[in-house]
């Protein structure tokens, strides 16, 4: 085979190898090793990258370090080739560390609005993740058959933040159709890897609208159980499932991580610049009485105001106070 280079993206890690796929044939999984410069400039591959891959006659298991030889022999026993090396990544929009994931495009925020009672405190942790990450948030309030009247007001919540909220029962089926439209057409654009992930507490129902969504997935990937919340994936491994949806192709990232994170952790920017991460919040900034105004509770503050004339949920500035607190009590030099 002559040597030519492919564009993809990294949809799993395998000890040391990736798998890498493409958008113009998603099912078929290039297992991939990286080129050795990405180890000395400290660069590790990430899922969800977007990367440039080329064909090498044979991989030289003695020109890689000792775990990969290890999984390239592994690969050989059974059967399976890698003659595929990494040779660029693209320039990352974003990356989290914990699930590690880069490039995520949208973040599914599901809530139910009963069984379990909503956790808007850890919703809102998730918009504030998100928002700083670049990563667009699309507020699904779920199981709106158990209580309809307070889907309404959760849906409220977040609609007068500035997010694109959906009201969902996979159990009726009602708004389901609408969330698949919504999705396949962010996806609809062939020249790029549109991926996201759905994120919220055990008990959401995210594995049960994953199915609804996309029937073919659980063949896929197992979902966990609808009785437990829990399953097979525990551990922070994620990879990336490419789900056809319209007429495009939608990468959807298994991240349990999502639902572990220890939200308590907001090491990614400073907490004095956290109102900027509430979005209803930020065309507040500036306008306060005080330049140095922590928006908590100083006269004069833009974003009291505009809580107090309804603009804004309460909910979210109670959310807003107990993650600045959090952050705040955190010292320096274990934030950075």
């Amino acid at each position: 085979m002559e040597n030519k280079t492919i564009h993809g993206i990294i949809t799993r890690g395998v000890g040391g190898l990736y798998g890498v796929r493409t958008s113009e044939n998603p099912t078929e999984e290039k297992l991939c090793r990286a080129r050795g410069v990405f180890r000395k400039e400290q660069i590790t591959p990430t899922v969800g990258d977007e990367v440039i891959i080329s064909h090498v006659s044979g991989a030289d298991d003695t020109a890689v370090p000792d775990d990969v030889a290890r999984e390239i022999r592994k690969q050989k026993k059974n059967g399976v080739e890698v003659n595929w090396v990494i040779d660029g990544i693209d320039d990352r929009k974003n990356v989290l560390i914990r699930p590690p994931v880069a490039n995520l495009d949208y973040l599914f925020a599901v809530i139910p609005c009963a069984a379990p009672e909503p956790d808007l405190l850890t919703a809102d942790k998730l918009t504030v993740i998100a928002e700083n990450a670049g990563i667009e948030t699309v507020v699904v309030i779920n199981k709106t058959d158990l209580n309809p009247e307070k889907s309404l007001e959760y849906a409220g919540i977040y609609d007068k933040a500035g997010y694109r909220v959906f009201r969902v029962s996979c159990e009726t089926g009602d708004g389901v159709d609408a969330l698949r439209d919504y999705i396949a057409q962010v996806s609809a654009d062939e020249n790029r890897f549109v991926s996201g992930a759905f994120a919220g507490v055990s008990g959401a129902g995210k594995s049960t609208l994953m199915t609804a969504l996309f029937p073919d997935l659980q063949l896929k990937t197992g979902v966990v159980s609808r009785k437990t919340e829990r399953g097979r994936h525990t551990t922070r491994h994620v990879e990336l499932y490419p789900v056809p949806v319209g007429e495009g192709i939608f990468w959807l990232a298994d991240t349990p991580g999502f639902s572990m994170l220890d939200f308590t952790r907001f090491d990614f920017f400073p907490y004095d610049e956290l109102a900027g991460s509430f979005r209803e919040f930020a065309e507040c900034l500036g306008e306060c009485r005080y330049t140095k105004c922590t928006h908590l509770k100083e006269e004069g503050c833009a974003v009291l105001e505009k809580i107090k004339d309804g603009r804004a949920a309460a909910s979210r500035h109670e959310s807003y106070i107990r993650i600045f607190e959090e952050q705040r009590s955190v010292p320096e030099w274990k934030r950075r």
